[in-house]
């Protein structure tokens, strides 16, 4: 066929043109595998980005992202011109003029290296494609890829097919969009929208010139020109962007001189979006959204969702404030305990030996010392040697010369909280408080920690009970009482339990009151008298999901369950006798702002509704009845305009755990505290009971929240039933003041040999920093 060309130049020209189509179509079609991967038209149509997804409460604050890629699409009228002008006077003067390759820019660049001014001649759309399909990615090479040479030229002719591609496709606008969508800024910042706001806490379209010239100059080495870690090389590029900007005429000379004189201004966000409470909620929704997102074939972290939480972000302010002013106080009490002392006792109050070498022997760090030193006694010798290191305090961060053994004991000698607060109709939960610091303490204390519920655990006897035909004005004597029993083991014990205050009034006592008075005495008769198989059955019932020994002890709190689960378990009280799975995520909306999902608690009913509000009755008794344990919430103002509110407080053995579960119409909220470490703890009830720790954390809260109706939490009496009570609860009992002054409290007395509280605490994770 060539032959019947006579003219041999232009014989020449059409083989050279069909050579070209030939090997155009062997690349696209990637023949025999030797050219690799070469985007479809369907690619072009839609390219794929990974997105960050959103993370926001009930009222629309962003409280976090989930990302691969930390990347946030904005529209082409969301970029500041300035970004748009620095980009082009950089990388592409040219841009508008040619149609993905600019091969005048290519010829000027070839000249220029030859002279030994070696210049890129890449275009912007050129980058695109190489930034949307990874062309210089090993997956995308082909057999030829190998040879040294033969891989550049083919990538570069597939990057010129597809920016070719894009360009038939695409505005200029469109291109220089998904091109500033796409890039990498560095810090784990990919798009500008993340760009400015990771260093200059601003979105796109409000960048200064300067600010777009630090930006745009990062595009040719984000490590090298990074304003955090190289800020004099940033400055130094700045100011080239800017005279390229003043040659190609987007900046006067003055405004460059001016411009150029400026520092970098830098306004860096390089934490977590939200505070640090706010890290413990994110995980929280992460770890609830695996299920639906495997289900549904969908990562979160890459498939630019908006998940809407049914959080309550000014709700969420109060709490986390509540709870940083009483634990800072509380830490200051737990260190005034012990002074100088070593805190971490066994049951009979003796310093536990090695504590510290123990734990250290557990940590990453001991491992790769001994690595390296191959000797225990040079191990420690490292971990006892003092240096700068930046640690979490309640007066912040701050910098000290500890040693790693030195840290330990600073962070394992650290109070912590968990707490959770619910609408008991909804399931809605409206505050998470995981912990004081996520940064330094990642165990969620809401639903990861389990700790015994001492105390807060009666209630489970009392709906026992009244599910059994009992009424709140049964009664019982508080007296001494004695608990035959044979253990796990199959062998016979004996338990007798004693009151907190190791006083016993024998006098007869309401259901109520003795509860409200939470006499260890009276709920381990019930318990006895119901069957201790029937409370765990009663609390699985009501939402516990942790195993629960059955044990003479269990109606006194001695299994370990989570906030999570007990304020589930209470909210059947409000919530008509129906359990109801607590939501944390109402709404999902995909990429394009389409809703995808929406999530509805499912509700059951597991005790009748009489018995139900006789409980929340019950519940009141702790603030009503004489001694109730609940009454020192008088000290706030709480209980105007008819208010009412019940609760239940809880103290494990030697006051490991201190528990506050409150009820009120509109919300259900458990606080616990303690350390992570259950070997360290308060000495006595002065300080270390339930009252003492978590109470004050609820009151609070609940005291800042009712300033605030808006917010759907409002001062009123209980919903009255909306069945008929047949039981008699109106208990004209005689009281009078005992004798003794010495206030009741709701410690867990063990049973020996039933309980086991030698199960490993959960260590803080310490970061680099403070070894």
């Amino acid at each position: 066929m060539f032959k019947r060309v006579k003219n041999k130049y232009l014989r020449f020209f059409v083989i050279a043109i069909y050579s070209l189509i030939i090997f155009i179509c062997a690349v696209q079609l990637n023949f025999l595998g030797l050219f690799g991967y070469s985007p479809t038209k369907q690619d072009i149509i839609m390219p794929s980005l990974n997105v960050a997804s959103e993370v926001y409460t009930a009222d629309s604050v962003l409280i976090g992202r989930y990302f691969e890629e930390d990347r946030d699409p904005v529209p082409y009228d969301s970029i500041s011109k300035n970004i748009i002008d620095a980009l082009i006077a950089t990388e592409d003067v040219r841009f508008y003029k040619h149609q993905g390759v600019d091969f005048i820019g290519l010829f000027s660049s070839a000249v220029s290296t030859l002279k030994g001014d070696r210049r890129g001649a890449s275009t912007i759309t050129q980058q695109l494609a190489k930034n949307l399909y990874r062309t210089r990615y090993t997956q995308a090479q082909g057999l030829l890829g190998r040879i040294p040479g033969v891989k550049i030229i083919i990538t570069k002719f597939k990057e010129w097919m597809t920016a070719a591609k894009l360009e038939s496709k695409y505005s200029k606008d469109e291109i220089l969009t998904m091109y500033l969508n796409t890039v990498s800024f560095g810090n784990n910042a990919y798009g500008i929208k993340s760009a400015a706001v990771r260093y200059f806490d601003k979105l796109p379209n409000a960048l200064t010139v300067p600010e777009a010239a630090v930006l745009v100059g990062m595009l040719k080495g984000t490590t090298l020109y990074n304003p955090i870690r190289n800020p004099e090389k940033s400055l130094e590029r700045r100011n080239v962007v800017l005279s390229q900007m003043q040659k190609e005429g987007f900046i006067t000379a003055a405004e460059m001189a001016s411009f150029a004189k400026q520092p970098l201004n830098l306004h860096a966000n390089t934490q977590e979006t939200g505070g640090n409470n706010d890290s413990y909620l994110r995980t929280a929704v992460e770890r609830w959204l695996e299920k639906w997102a495997e289900e549904n074939n969908i990562n979160i972290y890459t498939a630019g969702l908006k998940i809407y939480t049914t959080i309550d972000s000014r709700m969420q302010e109060i709490a986390v404030a509540a709870a940083d002013e009483h634990m800072r106080d509380l830490q200051r009490r737990l260190d005034n305990t012990w002074g100088s002392e070593l805190p971490w006792r066994d049951k009979s109050g003796a310093v536990i030996p090695n504590f510290l070498e123990d734990r250290v022997r557990k940590l990453p760090i001991y491992a790769e010392l001994m690595k390296k030193y191959q000797n225990e006694d040079s191990v420690f010798r490292e971990l006892n040697r003092p240096k700068k290191m930046t640690v979490f305090t309640w007066d912040g961060e701050k910098e000290k010369e500890l040693s790693t053994m030195d840290s330990l004991k600073h962070y394992l000698t650290m109070l912590n909280t968990g707490m959770m607060a619910m609408n008991p109709n909804t399931g809605a939960i409206k505050v998470w408080v995981g912990g004081i610091n996520h940064k330094h303490y990642k165990f969620d204390h809401v639903n990861q920690a389990k700790r015994q519920a001492g105390s807060t655990f009666k209630p489970f006897v009392y709906i026992t009970a009244l599910e059994q035909g009992m009424s709140p004005c049964d009664t019982y004597d508080d007296i001494p009482v004695r608990i035959d029993f044979v253990n796990k083991k199959g062998e016979k014990e004996v338990w007798e339990p004693k009151n907190a205050d190791w006083n016993f009034s024998h006098r007869s006592m309401s259901l109520r009151w003795a509860m409200a008075r939470s006499l260890n005495t009276i709920t381990t008769q019930v318990t006895r008298d119901v069957g201790w198989d029937k409370v765990v059955e009663m609390a699985h019932r009501l939402g516990i999901g942790s195993h629960l020994e059955s044990v003479p002890s269990v109606g006194l709190g001695s299994n370990d369950v989570t906030v999570y689960e007990m304020v589930k378990a209470y909210a059947v009280f409000m919530n008509e006798g129906k359990t109801i799975d607590p939501i944390l995520v109402s709404k999902i909306y995909d990429s394009e702002g389409k809703l995808i999902a929406s999530f509805e608690p499912k509700q059951k009913q597991v005790v009748t509704p009489e018995n139900a509000w006789l409980m929340s009755y019950m519940l009141r008794g702790t603030i009503e009845e004489p001694r109730g344990t609940s009454q020192a919430l008088w000290e706030w103002d709480l209980f105007k305009n008819n208010n009412q509110i019940g609760g239940k407080t809880g103290t494990s053995s030697d006051y490991v755990d201190g528990w506050y579960m409150g009820v009120t119409k509109d919300l259900i909220a458990g606080v616990w505290v303690g350390c992570d470490e259950q070997s360290i703890h308060f000495k006595n009830s002065a300080s270390g009971e339930g009252s003492k720790t978590a109470l004050p954390i609820y009151g609070k809260f609940m005291e800042e929240l009712y300033k605030h109706p808006n917010l759907g939490v409002t001062m009123g009496p209980f919903p009255d039933p909306k069945v008929k009570i047949t039981k008699n609860y109106t208990c004209h009992s005689v009281y009078y003041e005992e004798s003794t002054t010495v206030d009741s409290t709701d410690t867990v007395e063990e049973p020996m040999g039933e309980l086991d509280s030698e199960t490993l605490p959960n260590l803080p994770e310490i970061s680099e920093n403070e070894f």
